[in-house]
């Protein structure tokens, strides 16, 4: 006779396997900047396929990576291009990311609204977040000691941020960000530190803007135009710090994987798009 944990366990190995039988599975991992998008499309995309489920979790774009090397995801959202060393290690285990752009994305630099300071270079943040410049005072500000929030290192937004603002897209350059910086989990983290603290500076996804911090418009140097992220800035160009947004799938996708891809892009999953405050690549 079996023990009453026991039974349990029986009758969840056996939930789960009939409705693995009966159901459409994807799982998805990844970027954290990308999460309330991918939910929402997978809300939407539930409704309209009730026999299927896609299960959305974050923690990160390497992280997001790292499942589909290891075949613990169907599918890895990332708010950076793979890098050569993970396509290595995924050649190794039989994985081929396949990669797709789903999305656009501007970087949104906040402060807190107390801060005075509404306008900075890419020079100057660069400054900001190498610690070069540590002091608020020096940028137009109060006298007043600069807090640096960051993601943490797994985050392809911290990866965006690195290479496009303190190395300056330069392949040789080993800018690193301020040993003092505070490495945040997320960006809702970074977006609620900003706003309990006044000397604090940081960046996320323009997704995650709110009244409750204040964005920074940002030019390439002091006689060029400010410009804020916004979507049309950011299909045009003019705002700097915008980046392309993936999702990778092993191989070509196929079957469900493909039905759940194939929503993200078309006109209403694209529309999900625009309604979550990123850019579609579709209008």
């Amino acid at each position: 006779m079996l023990k009453k944990g026991l039974l349990i366990v029986a009758a969840f190995m056996f939930t789960t396997s009939a409705f693995a039988a009966k159901n459409k599975f994807v799982q998805i991992k990844g970027s954290d900047t990308m999460v309330n998008l991918v939910q929402s499309w997978a809300e939407e995309y539930m409704v309209k396929n009730p026999g299927d489920f896609i299960a959305v979790t974050g923690g990160g774009s390497g992280t997001g990576l790292s499942s589909l090397i290891s075949g613990t995801c169907d599918i890895a959202m990332s708010s950076r291009n793979i890098k050569q060393k993970e396509i290595e290690l995924a050649k190794k285990k039989d994985i081929n990311p396949y990669e797709i752009k789903v999305a656009l994305d501007g970087l949104a630099v906040v402060v807190n609204p107390k801060n005075p300071v509404s306008k900075l270079t890419t020079g100057e943040l660069a400054g900001i977040f190498s610690g070069k410049i540590s002091n608020w005072k020096e940028v137009g500000g109060n006298d007043q000691k600069i807090v640096i929030l960051s993601r943490e290192v797994n985050s392809g937004t911290h990866v965006y941020f690195k290479e496009h603002i303190l190395r300056k897209n330069d392949p040789a350059s080993k800018e690193e960000f301020a040993p003092g910086a505070l490495l945040l989990s997320s960006s809702q983290a970074i977006a609620e530190e900003v706003s309990g603290n006044s000397a604090a500076i940081g960046y996320y996804g323009m997704g995650y803007i709110s009244e409750k911090q204040k964005v920074i418009a940002v030019a390439k140097d002091k006689d060029s135009e400010y410009v804020s992220p916004s979507i049309e800035n950011v299909i045009s160009g003019k705002y700097l710090i915008s980046r392309p947004l993936f999702v990778y799938a092993n191989g070509e996708p196929k079957e469900f994987v493909k039905k759940f891809v194939d929503y993200a892009l078309s006109q209403e999953g694209q529309e999900i798009v625009s309604k979550t405050d990123f850019v579609p690549i579709k209008r």
